[in-house]
């Protein structure tokens, strides 16, 4: 789990680990896009999965620094803060109705239950 979060839930006693049948999803994001109201995923948070092998409800952690205009600022921002590896199985959710994705960014159907806890850190 990303440490950053772990360390928010260190005093509740979470156990995190890695069941396979999941009904929710507690993970962080690489950016919040403005511009469209995506949400960019890295294997940093989604490993090699494809959108529709994990649950149906996401729980997104993220900051208000973690914001950007577009797509494009958003792998720009993974790219600096990557410097020598950086993280593959890149992909946003972006549209809020079932439907097959029409671009390179999402795989099948990226259908989500989606709740943002958002952190003012700025």
């Amino acid at each position: 789990i990303n440490q950053r979060l772990g360390s928010k839930f260190n005093s509740t006693k979470f156990n995190f680990k890695e069941p396979q049948n999941n009904s929710f999803f507690l993970t962080t994001c690489e950016s919040l896009i403005a511009k469209n109201g995506s949400i960019l995923f890295s294997s940093h948070q989604i490993k090699e999965k494809k959108l529709n092998e994990l649950p149906s409800k996401f729980i997104v952690f993220a900051t208000t620094s973690q914001l950007t205009d577009t797509i494009s600022e958003g792998m720009r921002k993974i790219k600096n803060q990557s410097k020598n590896l950086i993280p593959s199985n890149i992909t946003t959710i972006q549209d809020f109705e079932s439907k097959k994705e029409k671009d390179f960014m999402s795989y099948g159907s990226s259908t989500k239950n989606l709740y943002l806890l958002l952190l003012e850190d700025l």
